[in-house]
C-alpha cells in the first residue's frame, strides 16, 4: 500500500515500510513505558484450585457437567465463551501483526511482550472455567477447534495504520467487555479474574492509542481516512465465533457490551484523547474523513439511542411481570 501526506509535499510518499521506520522511536518510548508500569502475574493465583474435581472420562470417579454446578450466571457463561474463545485465536493474531509490524527492534520488541501477556488470558480463563464448572467442557472444546480451525484474518490487513487505528479501539472493547462479564458473572473470583485481565487489556490500548497519536503528527489525512474506515468498519475479532451474532445479541441485553457502551465506552474516549474534531489543517480526503466521521458518530448515538428506549421497556415488562 502506498500512501501520500500533502504535508510532506507531492513527491514525498509514504509506504508501510517507511511508516514502520518513521514510528519506530514513538513504539521504543511506548515499549519502555509499558514495561515499567506493567505487572508481572500468576495466572494459577486467580483459579480455585480447591473447587476442582474430575470429569468423565479417563477418571472412572468423574462427575458430568451440569449447569447448576457453577454459580456463573447464565449471561456471564455465554460472554466468558465469546471473551476465552476470542482470545483462543492467539496465534492468528500474533501472525497478523508480526506480518505488519514486524519481528526486529523495538516493534518486534513489542510484538513478542504482547503475545506473551495476552497469552496468560486465555491460560486463566480456561482453567478458571474448566476448575469452576462454569461451562460444559465438551462444547467449549467443540467450539475451540472450531473456531480455531476457521483462524483469523483481520479486516485491516492490507495497512499498518488501519491496523494500529484499529488495535487502539479493539483493545479497549476488549477491557470493556471483560469488565462487564465480571461484573454481571455473579461469582466474586470471575470478577477479579477479568478485572486483572482488563488491566492488561488497558495498557495495550494505551500503547497503540498513543502510536496513533503519533501517527496523526506525522500523516494526518491518512491517520484521519484509517480512523474513519476502522470506526465506521468495526467488527470485534470474534466474530467469527460459532453462534456469535445470538451470543452478541445476549451480550447486549445483558448489558456487557451493546451499542450505547460501544458508542460511550469504547468510541468516544479514543476520539476525545486524539481530539479527532478539532484537528485542522487537514487536506481534502482528511477532510471528508473528518466529516464523515462525525456524521457516522452522531447517527451511532442515535441507534445507541433507539436501543437504551427497547432495553429500558424490556425491563419495565420484565419488573411488571416479577411483580404480577
Amino acid at each position: 500500500m502506498t500512501i501520500v501526506s500533502p504535508h510532506l509535499g507531492s513527491s514525498a510518499e509514504w509506504t508501510d515500510a517507511r511508516l514502520l521506520y518513521a514510528l519506530e522511536e514513538v513504539v521504543e518510548k511506548e515499549l519502555n513505558r509499558h514495561l515499567k508500569v506493567a505487572k508481572d502475574w500468576m495466572p494459577h493465583e486467580y483459579v480455585p484450585w480447591t473447587d476442582g474435581r474430575n470429569f468423565p472420562g479417563l477418571f472412572e470417579d468423574g462427575e458430568a457437567w451440569e449447569k447448576d454446578q457453577s454459580k456463573v450466571t447464565e449471561i456471564g457463561r455465554i460472554a466468558l465463551v465469546v471473551n476465552l474463545l476470542t482470545e483462543d485465536n492467539l496465534p492468528s493474531y500474533h501472525h497478523e501483526i508480526a506480518s505488519l509490524f514486524g519481528r526486529d527492534g523495538a516493534w518486534g520488541t513489542w510484538v513478542h511482550r504482547w503475545t506473551a501477556e495476552e497469552g496468560r488470558h486465555g491460560i486463566v480463563m480456561r482453567d478458571y472455567l474448566l476448575t469452576s464448572r462454569a461451562v460444559d467442557p465438551d462444547k467449549l472444546e467443540q467450539f475451540r477447534m472450531s473456531h480455531m480451525s476457521e483462524g483469523f484474518e483481520s479486516d485491516n490487513r492490507h495497512s499498518m495504520l488501519h491496523s494500529v487505528a484499529y488495535v487502539a479501539f479493539q483493545e479497549l472493547a476488549t477491557r470493556i467487555s471483560h469488565r462487564n462479564t465480571g461484573h454481571q458473572s455473579g461469582d466474586p473470583v470471575c470478577d477479579r479474574m477479568l478485572a486483572r485481565i482488563a488491566t492488561d487489556e488497558n495498557l495495550h490500548m494505551v500503547f497503540y492509542r498513543n502510536l496513533l497519536k503519533a501517527a496523526f503528527e506525522l500523516a494526518p489525512d491518512l491517520t484521519m481516512q484509517a480512523v474513519r474506515d476502522v470506526v465506521v468498519n468495526f467488527r470485534m475479532p470474534g466474530h467469527g465465533i460459532p453462534g456469535f451474532e445470538r451470543a452478541a445479541a445476549q451480550m447486549a441485553i445483558g448489558e456487557v457490551y451493546n451499542l450505547r457502551i460501544h458508542h460511550d465506552d469504547v468510541i468516544q474516549p479514543v476520539l476525545r484523547f486524539l481530539k479527532i474534531m478539532e484537528i485542522d489543517g487537514l487536506g481534502p480526503e482528511g477532510q471528508k474523513a473528518q466529516e464523515e466521521l462525525g456524521l457516522y458518530m452522531g447517527g451511532l448515538d442515535a441507534e445507541a439511542a433507539k436501543f437504551d428506549e427497547k432495553l429500558a421497556a424490556r425491563k419495565a415488562r420484565m419488573a411488571a411481570r416479577a411483580a404480577g
